[in-house]
């Protein structure tokens, strides 16, 4: 006579066995489409992120335009308005500031007055990062060439030394620097165009001794 203990030993391995067909089925279909994504960026895969479309998409391609007007093949394609702007390689691949700085064009500071200058404010802020990755460099002149001081503070910044956490995931969200880069500005792809400024020899070795004194601290 089979006891009830083997009878549940029975149901909970053939449970188990069970699962465990259900995981390699769940692997091997999420191996597949990683193998079908490969050479992608590793950004493609965060679902904070927008996947990937056409760069400079004809106006009827570029899901912001209504294809069906009749009007819509009276408009240049982003492709030949930008043919002569000097390149990058992500965004809209137009390195916009060096498109400015070139005066290839030139953008109204004011809609109602067009002779308005824009107040160029010079000042670098360099903002200090953990760990060994380059510092960021913020150029106030690159921005306020497009935007007067407003758009920023004090609503997403504020003007004072220590008031702001910012983070990557913070601008993955579309807050602080996201909410024009990777809208309306170059997106975060590429870090080295704001972690710009590299440590020090005495920083990087500062670092080191850190975290050596970390690990010998742990052990004792």
């Amino acid at each position: 006579m089979i006891s009830c203990a083997y009878v549940r030993f029975a149901r909970a391995t053939t449970i188990l066995a069970l699962l465990g067909l259900l995981v390699a089925g769940a692997l091997s279909l999420a191996g597949d489409g990683l193998a079908q994504q490969k050479g992608t960026a590793a950004n493609t895969f965060n679902r904070l992120l927008k996947t990937p479309t056409a760069k400079n998409a004809a106006p009827a391609e570029d899901g912001v335009h209504d294809a069906q007007n009749p009007g819509i093949g009276m408009l240049q394609w982003p492709s030949e308005a930008f043919t002569d702007f000097p390149k990058t390689n992500d965004g809209n691949l137009v390195d916009w500031v060096a498109t400015l700085k070139e005066q290839k064009i030139a953008p109204w500071y004011d809609f109602e007055k067009k002779s308005t200058e824009p107040f160029l404010f010079d000042l670098v802020i360099v903002r200090e990062v953990k760990g060994s990755m380059p510092n960021v460099v913020f150029p106030h002149e690159a921005h306020t060439q497009w935007l007067e001081c407003s758009n920023c503070h004090d609503e997403i910044f504020k003007p004072e030394k220590g008031a702001n956490e910012i983070s990557m995931a913070a601008i993955l969200l579309g807050q602080k620097c996201g909410v024009c880069h990777g809208r309306v500005a170059f997106p975060v792809t590429d870090c080295r165009r704001c972690h710009a400024k590299p440590k020090t020899a005495d920083e990087l070795r500062a670092l080191a001794e850190r975290s050596n004194w970390a690990k010998t601290s742990a052990k004792k």
